[in-house]
């Protein structure tokens, strides 16, 4: 799935220099209230197009520190930029056919081919947060990793009613025998909802937020007095959240979940609960809880923060944080969506 956004990757050249030279934007501090812009109901104002492209995993290795030194993110960029280059190389025209039903690789594709390299943009830079360069967007627990699950979860994911349904997330079917293999495309009810085109990959939509790590990287911000919206370009994903407003009734359950929001100082929170069960984020159930925090940290930046709970999933509560920078670049319609005839279930097109 892409979409002509994906002319957005820039060219080689301008990935070396990128990952040697941080943008400006990406450096600024924290901005003084005062010089905050500001809507005519006195908020600051949140809106404008964001490109949440970053190398920064959500999670780091084990026993690492949570910042990079800038010699430590100037290798890591300029390897991938130097990776980047050498899988923009042109491909043989004379090549070999994969073998009939791929070459073996895990997987039910069996790696016969997909986008090449030019399609792609997973970043190029690591997150500047308060002028530091993050390993991970998780910064809590302090070691950066995600929480234990809870043995209910682990119980919870094991059943075979559990792996039956459809979900969002494909982290949350990795236990299922069904998920790979040479049938697991025979059912497309038990393929994954971003797969089918009907919600973003990797979370993209929220909540929480997260990069995609692939390409269509594109957040828009819209505010009203009593609305703010969200839109992602990654499946044109839009959540609307309802300002100052009490929660739907927990019978009413959504794939994105309820969002209502506040503002605390300058800062806008948004809370979200009665998550439908297809959701499953990292495995999560019904009862995940995800706090967002959008506060304007310079003309151009936002620090977006979120925290997850879920008592039936995780041993404890968890945070993450990366920057948002704005962008000039357009958000495209993403011109895919599920059942279109030429392209299957994997609607690669």
């Amino acid at each position: 799935m892409f979409n002509k956004s994906a002319v957005r990757i820039p060219q080689c050249a301008m990935a070396i220099v990128a990952a040697v030279w941080i943008a400006p934007a990406l450096l600024i501090g924290q901005t003084k209230p005062s010089s905050l812009p500001r809507t005519a109901e006195g908020h600051p104002d949140l809106q404008g197009t964001y490109d949440l492209a970053t190398l920064t995993p959500l999670e780091r290795r084990a026993g690492t520190p949570l910042v990079l030194t800038d010699e430590q993110a100037a290798k890591l960029e300029k390897d991938v930029a130097q990776r980047t280059d050498a899988l923009a190389a042109p491909i043989k025209a004379d090549r070999d056919a994969p073998p009939k039903g791929g070459d073996g690789s895990p997987g039910p594709y069996g790696n016969v081919g997909g986008y090449n390299n030019f399609w792609l943009d997973p970043g190029s830079h690591y997150t500047v947060v308060d002028g530091q360069r993050r390993a991970s967007l998780l910064i809590d627990p302090a070691d950066g990793r995600v929480p234990a699950l809870t043995p209910d979860a682990q119980k919870r994911r094991s059943s075979a009613d559990y792996n039956a349904r459809p979900t969002s997330d494909a982290a949350a079917r990795e236990d299922d025998p069904g998920f790979e293999g040479p049938n697991a495309y025979n059912d497309p009810e038990i393929r994954p909802l971003a797969e089918r085109c009907l919600v973003g990959f990797s979370s993209t939509s929220g909540p929480p937020i997260l990069p995609t790590y692939f390409y269509n990287n594109l957040h828009q911000i819209v505010q009203t007095p009593d609305h703010v919206m969200i839109l992602t370009e990654m499946v044109h994903d839009a959540r609307v959240v309802r300002m100052n407003a009490p929660h739907a009734p927990t019978s009413v359950r959504k794939w994105l979940g309820d969002s209502v929001g506040r503002w605390e100082g300058d800062t806008l929170v948004v809370d979200t609960t009665n998550f439908s069960d297809k959701t499953r984020f990292r495995g999560s159930s019904e009862s995940l809880h995800v706090v967002e925090r959008f506060t304007r940290t310079g003309p151009k930046t936002l620090r977006y923060q979120f925290t997850i709970e879920d008592p039936t999933t995780w041993t404890e509560p968890w945070t993450a944080e990366y920057t948002w920078p704005a962008t000039n670049g357009l958000i495209y319609e993403y011109a895919c969506h599920e059942g279109i005839a030429d392209c299957g279930l994997r609607i690669y097109c």
